[in-house]
């Protein structure tokens, strides 16, 4: 993008945005608190998993942990992305100020809402809760409609099912007493999202990264393969949604699986092995096909279902997520886009968390689960120590639109 503010109005009133820095761009806030979210969530799940220490909400001890993990965890981190993503897509000023805190209040009142549910009700709770999702929709929506990018409505889709899933959350958790229903919803979403999101950015950076270091074999483009295997992936999600214990659903999931896997084949991950920045993107990737497949798999076998949700909530978003934010981050405050020995470890931590973490789930034991809590915990620790201070920094303008 240009660094002309007379050429770029949008940049111009960027630079003179005077207030804190972490308010001056949706990722600053919202990437930091998605850290630390993730790792006080996890640090606070593990004790109370383990029966160590109570747990007095409205809500199931499993129930608030998915829920958290995916409507305070990923919500944070998708909130990062989009309103840093979209000013790029429509070159319109980026949410800033007031409204992004106003923003980043309504997260955080819904995390302490969630928390002190059994004293505030169910209604005051979930009003609370869906109101940080349903305003994030309203505002990206706007600013895609006032900029005529009309090819990226479809996020708001994504936003939507969240927001729907997050209300369902709540009311069947008052009908039935748990939810079901309502946390494969948003687990399918937040896929769909990580499978269109990444389909842009995990082939286009590969390519721009090999066309200068690397010359011969590029990711294939987006072609109709790509549109058939998203159009199979949503479908058996579909089928997993509402029927989860249907063979059918899980030779779908299957099927989808063995697709997403070419996919990826497709984008000549290994040719890009030597940038830790890109490489991340195809191992965080890998982990959605492998999550198709083992959800698959417990449908059809007595494999346990845990295994392929863990694939993709602590592999697939958490990776995926981490790599994004990483990056991000770097780039958009004018840091070189290069994976210090910090950031490996940021990477290795938390693959490394995921990947025991599918091995708890098919193994039983504790000792990996803890062991997987931990390293998760740590990774995203990390990432806050390391990118904490460049985010709450002050940084020249221009840096800002630095893609």
């Amino acid at each position: 993008m240009s660094n002309d503010a007379n050429s770029n109005p949008a940049l111009g009133r960027r630079r003179r945005y005077a207030g804190p820095a972490l308010f001056s761009y949706g990722f600053r806030i919202f990437f930091l608190a998605a850290s630390v979210w993730a790792a006080f969530g996890v640090f606070i799940w593990l004790p109370i998993y383990l029966g160590w220490v109570p747990f007095v909400t409205a809500f199931g001890p499993h129930d608030w942990h998915v829920h958290e993990m995916i409507f305070g965890y990923a919500a944070a981190a998708i909130a990062g992305f989009l309103l840093t993503a979209i000013p790029n897509w429509t070159g319109r000023l980026p949410v800033n100020g007031w409204p992004l805190a106003g923003l980043a209040a309504l997260w955080l009142a819904g995390r302490i809402a969630v928390l002190a549910s059994s004293s505030l009700g169910p209604l005051v709770t979930a009003v609370i809760d869906v109101s940080f999702l349903a305003t994030l929709g309203f505002v990206c929506g706007r600013e895609i409609v006032a900029g005529k990018n009309w090819r990226n409505l479809r996020v708001l889709v994504i936003i939507a099912a969240l927001t729907a899933a997050n209300i369902f959350f709540h009311a069947e958790v008052y009908v039935i007493g748990g939810a079901d229903y309502s946390l494969r919803l948003a687990f399918s979403a937040v896929i769909v999202l990580v499978c269109l999101i990444g389909g842009r950015i995990v082939p286009s950076f590969t390519n721009n990264w090999l066309a200068r270091n690397n010359p011969g074999r590029m990711p294939v483009p987006f072609s109709r393969y790509d549109g058939m295997t998203l159009a199979v992936s949503i479908v058996s999600l579909g089928a997993w949604i509402v029927a989860p214990t249907d063979e059918r659903a899980g030779i779908a999931l299957l099927v989808a699986g063995v697709m997403q896997t070419v996919r990826l084949a497709r984008w000549a991950g290994y040719r890009a092995a030597g940038d830790s920045l890109v490489l991340v993107l195809h191992v965080a990737y890998a982990f959605v096909p492998l999550g198709f497949v083992l959800t698959g798999l417990a449908l059809v076998t007595d494999l346990p279902a845990g295994a392929g949700i863990h694939a993709w909530g602590a592999g697939a978003i958490g990776l995926m997520t981490l790599a994004v934010m990483t990056r991000a981050s770097l780039g958009h405050t004018g840091h070189p886009l290069h994976a210090g020995p910090a950031t490996q470890a940021i990477y290795g931590l938390v693959f490394a968390g995921a990947v025991l973490r599918v091995a708890a789930a098919l193994s039983g034991h504790t000792a990996v689960l803890e062991l997987a809590g931990l390293l998760w915990i740590g990774g995203f620790a990390l990432f806050g120590a390391t990118y904490g201070p460049i985010l709450v920094r002050q940084r020249p303008a221009w840096a800002e639109v630095r893609c």
